[in-house]
């Protein structure tokens, strides 16, 4: 599990005054990168060096309480399976000050060969470092 802040921006916030729904998924890959830390170079090495990337293949959501410009949004993340090419990712979305529940999220994501754009096997370093979130 990860738990992950970051403050609300200014430019992420519609014309009602809360989050645009979109930037969600947004949160969530920042997020994501951090199951990534223990690996030599983080998420960025895997992407820009070893060409390994994770497009996300599906994404749901669930909507619960505004959040707003000066919020911290807390996000939660945890691996809730891994496959052979495949990571499901878990994430809950908080207001940090009040423990709000704003958002629930789930992705699953193909581990890819950003070369040829062809799904690979997790690496064994990667599904490691995605264990030790797992639920």
């Amino acid at each position: 599990m990860i738990d992950y802040e970051r403050p609300v921006r200014f430019e992420e916030v519609d014309a009602a005054g809360i989050v645009f729904f979109g930037r969600f998924s947004n949160y969530c890959h920042d997020a994501m990168e951090r199951f990534f830390d223990a690996l030599p170079g983080g998420y960025a090495a895997l992407i820009m060096d070893r060409k390994i990337g994770f497009p996300a293949v599906h994404v749901t959501s669930d909507f619960k309480a505004p959040i707003r410009y000066g919020d911290i949004a807390r996000i939660t993340g945890v691996v809730t399976k891994l496959g052979t090419t495949s990571c499901h990712l878990g994430f809950s979305i908080t207001r940090a000050k009040d423990g709000v529940d704003v958002a629930t999220m789930s992705h699953v994501h193909v581990c890819s060969d950003l070369t040829t754009m062809t799904k690979l096997a997790l690496p064994a370093d990667v599904r490691a470092a995605l264990e030790t979130h797992r639920v």
